[in-house]
């Protein structure tokens, strides 16, 4: 390796030390007799800092030298200060430039861009502590999803991206060139989880990406979006799939508040851990609900935005919690796999809503044939078209559930991101396929 220390291993703990650094030259000042350079890696920055007599001509006239975002490395020596960046600062011996930055830079870090811009430039952008910190953070939610799932016994799957018909029958698909035949890019991984269920795996997950070819402006909405994928056999009801889930979110927000302290801090945010079990609200009880607090949804339909924002309200004021489960949605609005409760104008079907965004669709899966050929009947969909899934549940399939919980809005909601293209490294709307 080019270097033997990153900027946060500068600290007094290292003083005196030789040691080799590398990054970005953020910021360059002279004061006299002094000259400091800000030099920035993936982790901070550190100081580096050049007196006059204390170190060579050579090295005290090169380091005005360098534009803002060139890649250097710097060799020298640890030397405690207390008015440094983490006590300590670099007392430079050599440099040595290993990449050239343009001037000017196409995006300023001092002047607040539009996120139109950034992304455009979102190199230069993640070079910002604050945009950094974000992707950490997303980071290590992953990795507490993955862990709790893979402690408590799912098996880690891998389903495909490219289906040959639609996987909801709806219209909001990708059309891609398969050949010569017609295929699509998934909209959810559901289908085939079910289908390992069948196979014999009880319990299992996918991370990985969906498309929905929705013109959607929001600031909620994307055409490809990262999601962790849950499905778990031999349960009672939904509910069993509902307390995986709301012990899975638990776990992954126990992790970000204790591995990401600095990256939380960047950000000025502070991790509430939701308390389990989340509250539960169920149709029709969502309708009167609603009605009291003046907004009125037809009789069975399902509540829009602002109707998700006023349940999260009362969920606040009721029971002082950030998280709600909303259950039992009119069957009609579901697709054909959702298993119908014993009032089959009701589905067990569940949606997870946290500050008033839905995370995460779920709930129980018909899994006996019959229905299902019944369900698929009654949606208007061609027996033919799903036989491909269908005709695995001849064979003997358990109760079984899941969800999908989108990582993006996760993070969006959790550190307050105005929106969740934010947290999207290269985000896919209507308008933006580059880079």
């Amino acid at each position: 390796m080019l270097r033997t220390h990153y900027t946060k291993d500068i600290t007094p703990k290292t003083d005196k030390e030789k040691v080799i650094v590398g990054g970005w030259v953020r910021t360059i000042r002279e004061l006299g007799s002094l000259k400091f350079m800000l030099l920035a890696d993936m982790y901070g920055s550190c100081q580096i800092t050049a007196k006059k007599g204390d170190v060579s001509e050579e090295i005290f006239s090169k380091i005005t030298s360098f534009n803002k975002e060139d890649v250097i490395l710097v060799e020298g020596h640890v030397k405690e200060n207390k008015q440094a960046p983490l006590g300590a600062e670099i007392v430079p011996e050599k440099f040595t430039l290993l990449s050239k930055s343009d001037t000017p830079l196409p995006l300023d870090f001092k002047v607040k861009a539009g996120l139109d811009k950034r992304l455009d430039w979102r190199s230069l952008d993640l070079r910002k502590p604050e945009v950094n910190a974000i992707f950490r953070i997303e980071s290590m939610i992953v990795q507490g999803l993955e862990e709790f799932l893979n402690k408590n016994g799912f098996v880690k799957t891998f389903t495909p991206c490219i289906m040959g018909t639609t996987s909801e029958g709806g219209a909001e698909v990708f059309p891609v060139v398969y050949f010569l035949k017609e295929a699509f890019l998934r909209q959810d991984p559901q289908l085939h989880r079910q289908l390992v269920i069948a196979g014999g795996v009880d319990k299992l997950y996918d991370i990985g990406p969906s498309w929905r070819a929705e013109p959607s402006h929001t600031t909620r909405h994307l055409c490809e979006h990262r999601g962790c994928a849950v499905e778990l056999s031999f349960i009672k009801d939904e509910y069993d799939v509902m307390k995986v889930e709301e012990e899975l979110i638990k776990h992954a927000f126990e992790k970000v508040k204790k591995d990401c302290e600095n990256e939380l801090k960047i950000l000025g945010k502070e991790i509430i851990v939701p308390k389990t079990p989340f509250p539960v609200i169920e149709f029709p009880n969502v309708y009167e609900i609603l009605s009291e607090m003046g907004k009125k949804v037809e009789y069975g339909e399902e509540p829009d935005r602002e109707g998700e924002m006023l349940l999260a309200q009362y969920i606040k004021e009721k029971f002082n919690h950030e998280f709600f489960f909303m259950n039992r949605f009119p069957t009609k609005v579901k697709p054909f796999y959702v298993m119908k409760s014993n009032e089959p104008e009701w589905a067990r079907s569940t949606d997870m809503i946290y500050r008033g965004t839905e995370l995460s669709s779920g709930g129980q899966r018909e899994h006996r044939h019959t229905q299902l050929m019944k369900q698929v009947k009654e949606k208007q969909l061609s027996p033919e078209s799903v036989r491909w899934f269908t005709d695995h549940f001849k064979y003997g399939v358990p109760p079984h559930g899941g969800f999908c919980i989108g990582i993006e809005r996760i993070v969006m909601k959790l550190l307050e991101l105005e929106n969740v293209r934010e947290a999207v490294l290269f985000p896919r709307t209507p308008e933006r396929l580059v880079p």
